[in-house]
């Protein structure tokens, strides 16, 4: 079963993958301050981090560690940020993370959790795991409306990649009783 979103829909948003030619679009991402606000990386230039974070996407498709999906508006077609299912290590674990970013125009309209959300959806209509995370920043308190809007709560600190986060869960199970699932 397929981690990747590739050709669903939500109410305003198309998934698809990311691709080499979105690289220009989404540069933007990494030279608006505001984006890295919230998480430390390493130093290096907006073109460098950029490269590096297709790299990770291009390994993650490869190796069947899912991967972020690009965000289009129905609309207009624009790319307006990315969000998938993404396995991730936490303190020695597998787990199966909803990841989203979005290009800071597009920020406030309700497409991270709309995103979001259909991830979540797929995941567990597809029994892809019993439950998911967000790894979210602890200053980062947009991150975790979305994740709190999608049903997550925050069940523990901890440390990833250098930075201080919160780690957000939603079990199947609470999903199924709002769902009505067997």
């Amino acid at each position: 079963m397929s981690l990747l979103l590739t050709g669903h829909t939500s109410e305003r948003l198309r998934f698809r993958t990311v691709r080499q030619s979105d690289f220009p679009i989404w540069l933007p991402f990494f030279t608006d301050p505001e984006t890295s606000r919230h998480w430390q990386m390493p130093i290096q230039s907006p073109d460098e981090q950029c490269a590096q974070w297709y790299r990770s996407q291009f390994h993650r498709y490869d190796n069947g560690l899912g991967g972020m999906n690009a965000l289009l508006e129905k609309t207009t077609g624009h790319m307006v940020g990315h969000c998938g299912l993404l396995v991730q290590r936490v303190d020695g674990q597998d787990e199966l993370e909803i990841g989203y970013s979005l290009l800071p125009q597009y920020w406030g309209h309700g497409y991270a959790t709309e995103a979001a959300r259909c991830c979540r959806d797929y995941a567990f209509s597809q029994q892809l795991s019993g439950h998911l995370i967000a790894i979210i920043s602890t200053t980062n308190l947009a991150s975790e409306r979305v994740a709190r809007a999608i049903g997550m709560q925050p069940v523990r600190q901890t440390i990833y990649h250098d930075n201080q986060v919160n780690i957000f869960r939603i079990d199947r199970d609470t999903w199924c009783s709002i769902q009505s699932c067997t």
